[in-house]
């Protein structure tokens, strides 16, 4: 039997669909490696864009995604949610593939990211200068978008305006 390679070839509509997947995101699952046994782990982290449209998140020193980001930055971030009926494995979501850069308190970058992320989180005022927070800008490297049943894509940064 032959087999037929289920990824289609990316076009304008998975594009426009993948950025506004990313566009929506307030939230998303994220996936890091324990350097101590190579096991993945998940956990959920709020998410917004840092000002070239780059995820952003506020992070704990004191979660273990933190720890485990810093000694290993790669991750898996993902985006979409499912609808209020219907199956939910035919709703669109997205899994980026990146590299966490942390951003500490003495780090140039760090005063326009904390506006950036105030304007699009207000609520985290009241936590977001608190000494063990970084911030975590994700560079994307690469994108698997699931626009529902057979549309399976494969995406570039480019492709999401990155």
């Amino acid at each position: 039997m032959a087999e037929t390679n289920p990824i289609r070839t990316t076009d304008d509509e998975a594009r426009a669909l993948a950025r506004q997947l990313l566009a929506a995101a307030r939230f998303a699952a994220i996936g890091v490696l324990d350097p101590d046994t190579g096991a993945p782990v998940v956990s959920r982290i709020a998410l917004a864009r840092a000002p070239d449209g780059a995820p952003l998140t506020l992070i704990s020193r004191l979660s273990t995604h933190t720890g485990h980001l810093l000694a290993d930055p790669r991750a898996s971030l993902l985006v979409g949610e499912p609808g209020p009926t219907g199956d939910p494995l035919t709703h669109p979501r997205m899994t980026l593939t990146a590299r966490a850069r942390m951003i500490g308190p003495d780090d140039p970058e760090r005063a326009a990211l904390r506006a950036t992320y105030l304007a699009q989180t207000p609520k985290a005022k009241l936590y977001i200068d608190f000494a063990d927070f970084l911030f975590a800008r994700f560079e994307v490297t690469a994108a698997a978008l699931n626009g529902g049943f057979g549309k399976a894509y494969h995406l570039t940064p480019a492709d999401l305006g990155l």
